[in-house]
């Protein structure tokens, strides 16, 4: 066996490792749902006798992707004291990238996922938009704000229940 495959079939192991890590490494804004259920988590391979952890920002300048590469590189680097994060632009993030059980969370968790694809420009203003209520699931619903607690956020109150909420906009 040469050197070369003994470092690949290492550097599959620590990859797999590493993968398992990222199961744990959760979003600061929503921390009920990991990197890799919101599609932040592009790719995770190994590389000049390291890991490299790919991930893409929600948005650029999202305040939030300091924080979750520092939190994707520790967990990388208890598997792998060598690994490197790599930040990808391109393709952008969409919210097309969230799988339905990550929708599921959020509702669970008050917040209405986001409804509709990327493509679906309307979430700029909310107008037209019928958004139900994640709580007792009406759509008697009324957009107060396009912007909620962060920029990828908008505010609604339920006209049933009553109850603030916020929507994860399509992006």
């Amino acid at each position: 066996m040469t050197d070369l495959t003994i470092s690949n079939k290492n550097g599959a192991e620590l990859v797999k490792k590493v993968k398992r890590q990222m199961k744990d490494v959760m979003d600061p804004e929503l921390p009920f749902l990991s990197i890799e259920d919101m599609g932040i988590l592009r790719d995770v391979f190994f590389e000049n006798d390291h890991v490299v952890c790919v991930i893409t920002p929600t948005y650029s300048g999202c305040p939030a992707t300091e924080v979750i590469s520092e939190d994707v590189l520790t967990a990388a680097r208890v598997i792998d004291p060598e690994a490197e994060i790599r930040i990808a632009l391109s393709p952008a993030w969409t919210t097309d990238w969230i799988g339905e059980e990550a929708r599921n969370k959020m509702e669970v968790n008050g917040i209405a996922p986001p409804q509709g694809s990327s493509h679906d420009r309307a979430f700029l203003t909310g107008d037209g938009k019928i958004i139900p209520c994640p709580l007792c699931k009406s759509k008697n619903t009324k957009l107060v704000s396009p912007f909620g607690s962060t920029a990828c956020k908008a505010s609604f109150k339920c006209n049933e229940c009553l109850e603030p909420f916020e929507h994860f906009k399509c992006i």
